[in-house]
């Protein structure tokens, strides 16, 4: 995958990659424990991309848990340096999550909603009017990202 549409994805060490094509349906900043615990920061940002428009290239370790949502989310992390670079999350199944840091393209696609909010360090702020929800995001629609 390649071309102007495509972006790529790396670890820290530059094992792991990641290209998409086009844009992301979605990008979701979120405050919950686990992403503020897979990151080591107070929140992470997630950019899902239709699976069709992802390929992963080189060796990945697989963490899978049950989300707060009770639903399981597998996170693709280098096996080398430990970063984690996308997921599969049951609630959005026909897409990958790719941690938008690991893009390193500071124009990126800003969030378009903020999730688990009520576990979110009091003094991050986000732009105003960003949707706020204290838990997850709500179930996709149907033809919804």
């Amino acid at each position: 995958m390649t071309g102007e549409d495509a972006h790529q994805a790396t670890c820290g060490c530059g094992e792991l990659r990641v290209t998409t094509i086009g844009e992301p349906d979605l990008v979701v900043a979120c405050s919950c424990i686990a992403c503020q615990r897979r990151t080591g920061s107070p929140f992470g940002v997630g950019a899902y991309f239709r699976k069709e428009t992802v390929s992963a290239d080189g060796e990945a370790g697989v963490y899978a848990r049950v989300a707060d949502s009770g639903l399981t989310v597998s996170i693709n992390f280098c096996p080398s340096c430990g970063t984690s670079v996308y997921w599969f999350a049951e609630l959005r199944p026909d897409h990958y999550g790719v941690a938008v840091g690991c893009f390193a393209e500071p124009e990126f696609v800003e969030p378009g909603r903020v999730v688990w909010s009520e576990s979110k360090h009091p003094w991050v702020r986000f732009p105003e009017g960003l949707p706020e929800f204290d838990k997850g995001s709500p179930p996709p629609k149907p033809n919804e990202a």
